[in-house]
This record gives structure tokens, C-alpha cells and sequence, in this order.
């Protein structure tokens, strides 16, 4: 028996042309054409029997022809008449095979064409029982595990709930995008509420603004980067508060923060500061014993170094004096050419707001700590403390330096995958929230923007090989790099209400599906379209709330403002503004 219930005489029409992903249907009740919508679902009828091909309406088209005297004739009306004939079609993208077969308990539905459909072959239009019936039986294909990732319903027939593929979801990377206001958090809260509850989940969220911190679970971290005022003990990493010292930086990493490129004397600053954090490096493992490590460290080796040290170098270097042939003093090579470099160091240091990078000492400067701090990052819940979901908040970071901090914790990250042997490789996600700020479609040539670049690049090219899998969230794709967009397949777009947004979504889709996201700036708050290999129908859903919302919600201008008294704090903020931290 079948699973779709469709009689001949309700056909809405036959198939008039076809091509490899499209066909056209000539609609010959009017009552019919009116009750047609663009993006609902058809079924077609196969030339293979059992089988149904699912299609979305994309275009309808009425148009009258008026007849000349021969073609009245031929239709049994008096010459002198004129007859008005109306030419009804509608335009379907096929997007997939269905196979109407009760009790098949796999390959309900597939995203590809075994046939195409014969000329004057019926169609249909999903509704009713047949719309729930054929919701269902795709969402039980989804759901043949004990735990499915489900984003909410089918807007479409809200009875049915709709699953994703989770390990298509992750292995080929996702984009989550939608307006301020159109449901983006509770998204990602949802998802990250799901993944939670699976046994050996492993996750990090970046957190830009510290809006996830209600998510409040007992298999959820939180993680916070370090402010002005906290200084580093043995117990901070343990507490959630981080610092990432200096030296997990690279060279270039380093140089980012610190040279000036337009300076005259860059080239002998970099040379120089290379060769003195090398020799402090080589220092610190000799010191330690650590020989199995001096025969191939590199200047980009994560290894401890005392930066008092370099500094004091390089100020010998700068006011240095050499004997000349003559026997009197001169200037050495480097007098007066490592100033700025020097300035723009010191200055680096005792910068407050750098706290959490330059103010480390005791643990955190052991070649150890770097063990237990991607011991925190990378376990997963079933593995150390239980907390598979990691949160770290990036909100007190300066945003100058922002993008490189993200992007060192994204390097650390793929790294270590990378260098794990692949029998002990734990797949991990890495949710970017706000992504246009540290994976830019432009950087105008800034170094610092250009190394997280060129991280979540990397991570987007070849995470899927070490599994490390990205989300890419944020309210204005346009702004996202392209590179790193096209390398994901999975499309979550709440709503869309600028037109270079809309854009850049509908460029990601398959050309039989550009139609599909002109439903962009027009869905509701919380409704999705969902796009992409882990989604066996590209359409829209309404994602259900999640239990703990994130700290995100528009505030109520007006209601606010009706309010007949207030908590404002100005001077508790202004105290907050000139302490740069808000505890």
C-alpha cells in the first residue's frame, strides 16, 4: 500500500516539458491554479512504479490567448465570436525521488532523480494527509538513531518534526546567518542543547559578546578570558578564567601585535626579535631538560620564554657601542633602530587590557600548562570533568586584537587534531559567533585580521580530514569571507533583510534552488530555511525554543520607556568603562 494517497482525478495537472532538474505542468482547472502556492511541495508520478518524484513549485503562470476564426471553428463556436483560451502552468524544480512504498524502513526519500518523469505524467500537490505522511516518513528516516538532531517543525505541517543528519551537519561544515532579532541564538542555544545531552559531545562556542553565559547545564563549561585586574594563579584554568600567554604565539603572530611595517627599520626588528625569542626559547628547554625537544623546536614552537629577557636584549642591542678599527667606541648595527620596536613592546606589556596575555607567570609559564589548557579545550564529555560544551567568553578582549586571539585558539585547536593519530581522534566543532568579525571577507591589510583569515581558512579546507567541524554564524553573511562559505554545505537562514545578504545565501544554493531563499526577508521570527546534505528537503522550519536562552533578546524600546521608574547604574557603568572589566 502506498504511503501517498493520490487519486488520479485529484491531479492538478500533467507534465508538458521537461529538462535534467525542472519540468513544466499544464494546469487545466482554474480552482486548482488558484489554490497553488509558490515553494509548496508536488509529487509527480514516476516511470518507475512505486516511486513519486518531489518537486517545489517555483513560478505559477495564467495566460490568456485570444483564438482567430479558424481555431474557433475547430472548437465548435460561430466565427464571428472571439474565444478567450487560457494557458495555465506552473514550474517545478525537482529536488528528489520518493519512494511511495509502507513499511520501507530506509531510502524513503533520497536528494537525487533515478528517473525523469514521462510527458502528461500526473501531478499532484502535497497537502493534508499526504503532506503528513510524506513529513513523517522523511523525519523517521532522520530519526534512526537514539539520538536525531532536531532543529523544531516543519512549518509547512507543524505535526511533523523535523530532523537533520548531525554527521553531515558537522563533517561538512554549517552557516547559521539571520538579522539581529530573527531568532539567530536561540538557533544555535538549541543546537548546542542537543549536543550537550549526547554522551561524548565536544564542542567549543566563541562567544563574542557574552551572551551565552544563561546557558546553564551540567555538561556546559564556561570559560572566560581574563580581565584587567585578574592576575594568574595556579587554580585560574580550573576557576574558567584563561589567559593565553605570549608565548603560544607564532612569529608572525607576535609581529602582528608588535611591529610597524611602514617603519624604516622593520626588517632588522623582526630579524633581531626572531633571533632573541630562538635563543630564550632554546634557554627554557635546556634549563628543563627537555632535549628531546631542542634538536626541533622552531621560532613557531609553543614553547615558554621569558619576555622580560628579550626586552632587556633588545634594548642592549639598541644603545650598544662597538670598537671601531681605530680603537674607539662607535655605534653598533642596531643603535637606535630597535626604539620604536622597543616602545611598542613595553607599551604591549603594561597595557591592562592585555592582562590575560602578557601577565602570566608561575604554572603558566610550564611547558605543562599548554597540556592542561587543550585538555579543557578538547575532551569530551565523557571523557575528564563531563562538560563536552565549551563556552568561552571573548567579550573583554580588545576587538583589535580580537580576531588573532580567536584565531590562535582555532590554530591550537586543528594542530592538535592534526597531530593526534588517527585511532584516537575525537571529532570537535568550533562554533564562530559573529564570524564576520574575525573571518572578514576584507581585511585591508590587517596582519592581525589576515592570520585568523587565513586559520579558519585552513580549518575550513581541510577540518573535515582531522575532524574538527566549523559553524559559521552571523547576522550579515556579505561580510563573511567567500572562501570559507563555500567550503560549507549546510544552510541555517532565519530572516534576511538586507538585499547583499540575500544574495550571498541564494549564490550558495544550488541553481534549481535559488528560488527557494526569496522567502529570505520575509520569515518570521524563529522560522528557518534549511538548506544543505544534512537536510533531505530544502524548506522551512520553525525552530523550537530552546530551554536555556541565551542573554540576547532585543530590548523593548517602547515598554521600557512606559516603565514609570528605572534601575539605570551610570556610575556603576562609568566605574565599569574606566576598569575595563564589567565585574
Amino acid at each position: 500500500m502506498s504511503l501517498l494517497q493520490l487519486e488520479d482525478g485529484e491531479a492538478i495537472g500533467g507534465v508538458f516539458s521537461v529538462d535534467t532538474s525542472s519540468l513544466v505542468i499544464a494546469v487545466t482547472d482554474i480552482d486548482q491554479l488558484r489554490r497553488l502556492q509558490v515553494n509548496q511541495l508536488v509529487a509527480v508520478r514516476s516511470s518507475r512504479h512505486g516511486q513519486h518524484l518531489i518537486g517545489l513549485i517555483n513560478k505559477i503562470t495564467r495566460r490568456s490567448i485570444s483564438s482567430n476564426a479558424d481555431t474557433s471553428a475547430q472548437l465548435g463556436e460561430a466565427n464571428n465570436e472571439v474565444v478567450s483560451i487560457s494557458e495555465n502552468f506552473v514550474r517545478v524544480s525537482l529536488i528528489g525521488t520518493f519512494k511511495d512504498v509502507e513499511g520501507l524502513s530506509s531510502n524513503v526519500f533520497k536528494r537525487t532523480l533515478d528517473t525523469v518523469p514521462e510527458i502528461d505524467a500526473l501531478c499532484f500537490k502535497l497537502d493534508s494527509d499526504n503532506l503528513t505522511s510524506f513529513m513523517r516518513a522523511i523525519a523517521s528516516q532522520r530519526a534512526d538513531n537514539d539520538s536525531p538532531l532536531t532543529l523544531g517543525r516543519y512549518s509547512m505541517d507543524e505535526n511533523a518534526e523535523a530532523f537533520i543528519d548531525g554527521n553531515k551537519f558537522f563533517q561538512r561544515h554549517a552557516v547559521v546567518v539571520g538579522s539581529t532579532g530573527s531568532g539567530k541564538s536561540w538557533s544555535v542555544a538549541k543546537l548546542l542543547e542537543q549536543i550537550s545531552e549526547l554522551p561524548s559531545a565536544n564542542c567549543i562556542q566563541f562567544d563574542i559578546h557574552g551572551e551565552y553565559h544563561t546557558i546553564k547545564h551540567e555538561k556546559v563549561q564556561h570559560f572566560v578570558i581574563a580581565g584587567p585586574s585578574e592576575r594568574h594563579t595556579k587554580e585560574s584554568l580550573q576557576e574558567g578564567k584563561v589567559f593565553l600567554p605570549y608565548w603560544l604565539l607564532s612569529y608572525e603572530e607576535m609581529l602582528a601585535i608588535l611591529l610597524d611595517r611602514s617603519d624604516s627599520n622593520a626588517p632588522n626588528q623582526a630579524m633581531l626579535f626572531s633571533k632573541v625569542v630562538s635563543e630564550e626559547k632554546r634557554k627554557y628547554l635546556e634549563e628543563n631538560n627537555l632535549k628531546d625537544l631542542i634538536d626541533n623546536f622552531t621560532i613557531d614552537s609553543p614553547i615558554p620564554y621569558n619576555l622580560q629577557e628579550v626586552l632587556q636584549e633588545l634594548k642592549n642591542k639598541d644603545a650598544e657601542m662597538v670598537p671601531s678599527s681605530s680603537g674607539k667606541e662607535k655605534q653598533g648595527p642596531f643603535f637606535g633602530r630597535l626604539t620604536r620596536f622597543i616602545q611598542r613592546l613595553e607599551a604591549k606589556i603594561n597595557d591592562k587590557r592585555l592582562n590575560f596575555l602578557f601577565n602570566v607567570e608561575g604554572s603558566g609559564m610550564s611547558q605543562n600548562w599548554l597540556s592542561d589548557f587543550c585538555s579543557k579545550l578538547l575532551k569530551s564529555s565523557s571523557d575528564g570533568d563531563k562538560k563536552g560544551v565549551k563556552i568561552v567568553d571573548f567579550s573583554e578582549v580588545p576587538s583589535d586584537i580580537l580576531p588573532l586571539m580567536i584565531g590562535l585558539v582555532g590554530h591550537i585547536i586543528f594542530s592538535l587534531q592534526q597531530w593526534t593519530s588517527r585511532e584516537d581522534r575525537h571529532p570537535i566543532a568550533l562554533f564562530c559567533d559573529e564570524a564576520h568579525l574575525y573571518i572578514p571577507e576584507r581585511t585591508s591589510g590587517n596582519s592581525v585580521s589576515e592570520l585568523s583569515l587565513k586559520s579558519f581558512e585552513r580549518i575550513a579546507k581541510e577540518g573535515r580530514k582531522y575532524g574538527v567541524g566549523l559553524v559559521v554564524i552571523s547576522q550579515r553573511p556579505s561580510e563573511v569571507n567567500r572562501t570559507v562559505l563555500s567550503q560549507c554545505n549546510n544552510f541555517i537562514s532565519l530572516r534576511l533583510t538586507n538585499a547583499e545578504d540575500q544574495i550571498v545565501v541564494k549564490r550558495l544554493l544550488p541553481d534549481n534552488l535559488g528560488g527557494v531563499a526569496d522567502v529570505l526577508p520575509i520569515l518570521d521570527i524563529g522560522e528557518a530555511l534549511v538548506v544543505g546534505d544534512a537536510s533531505l528537503l530544502p524548506t522551512r522550519i520553525i525552530i523550537d525554543e530552546p530551554m536555556f536562552k541565551p542573554a540576547s533578546t532585543t530590548i523593548p524600546f517602547w515598554m521600557k520607556w512606559s516603565l514609570k521608574e528605572t534601575n539605570q547604574n551610570v556610575e556603576n557603568a562609568v566605574m565599569n568603562y574606566q576598569k575595563q572589566t564589567r565585574t
